[in-house]
């Protein structure tokens, strides 16, 4: 098997399995938080570590929204197993990096990282996520080739993979459509505030004393919660949320 068949045979596998890597990042990050809140001075940084982790969560939901909110249909999905794209997304966001979901969903999972404010964690995942994705963008773009041909090489001489180039900025074809993106990013907007919720009642444990019910991160979990659940029903039980062409 040559060396590219291989990547590309991987990179379809991890392609199909992708959405197990939060869940080993998240028993990783809980894991090393346990040590950073036992070696705590004090306790006195874990608050403002979970704000600046949200802050770099939410700008990668940001990313992900500008995305979803001017793609057509099946492109820049949540496919389970295999790749689709029905057209070629070269302008918008799209002009400017050829990953942006990727980009966004690093981001996200960035912010987590800082918050165990363990720099060692925060390395390793930065190089796990790049290793893991560089082989799924492999795939990627061998099938892309094989569809687009010509179209899709030109386009990959002159937009980085990964890191925006805001010079090569063009708009977007396609109206941005707030009904898209609730109805395609609610999970990724839920998972943000899960996790983070989930770190400050292990915070809470390991340090002991009075348990309060009502903290901040709580609250927050619980309005995303009903967010989550609304939108889901929407999108299940309704077509409140459907566009045409989206």
């Amino acid at each position: 098997m040559t060396l590219i068949t291989e990547f590309e045979k991987r990179g379809k596998w991890l392609f199909k399995y992708r959405s197990k890597l939060p869940v080993i990042l998240l028993v990783m990050g809980m894991l090393v938080y346990y040590f950073t809140v036992k070696n705590a001075s004090k306790h006195k940084n874990l608050e403002l570590f979970k704000f600046i982790g949200l802050a770099v969560c939410l700008f990668g939901l940001y990313i992900r929204i500008i995305v979803i909110g001017h793609t057509p249909k099946n492109t820049s999905g949540r496919n389970k197993s295999k790749q689709i794209a029905d057209k070629l997304n070269t302008l918008g966001i799209y002009s400017i990096v050829r990953n942006p979901l990727y980009l966004g969903n690093f981001f996200m999972w960035l912010g987590i990282s800082i918050i165990t404010q363990n720099i060692y964690f925060i390395i390793i995942f930065v190089l796990v996520y790049w290793l893991y994705y560089e082989r799924i963008i492999f795939a990627e773009e061998q099938f892309l080739i094989k569809k687009f041909g010509k179209k899709y090489i030109d386009w990959t001489l002159k937009t980085p993979t990964f890191t925006p180039n805001f010079r090569l900025w063009k708009k977007a074809d396609l109206p941005f459509s707030l009904k898209n993106v609730l109805k395609r990013e609610y999970n990724g907007f839920f998972n943000v505030f899960l996790v983070i919720f989930l770190l400050d009642v292990e915070e809470k444990i390991i340090i002991g004393g009075p348990f309060k019910i009502f903290t901040t991160w709580t609250i927050l979990f619980i309005i995303a919660l009903l967010i989550f659940i609304t939108l889901r029903t929407l999108k299940k039980i309704t077509k409140i949320l459907d566009v045409e062409g989206r």
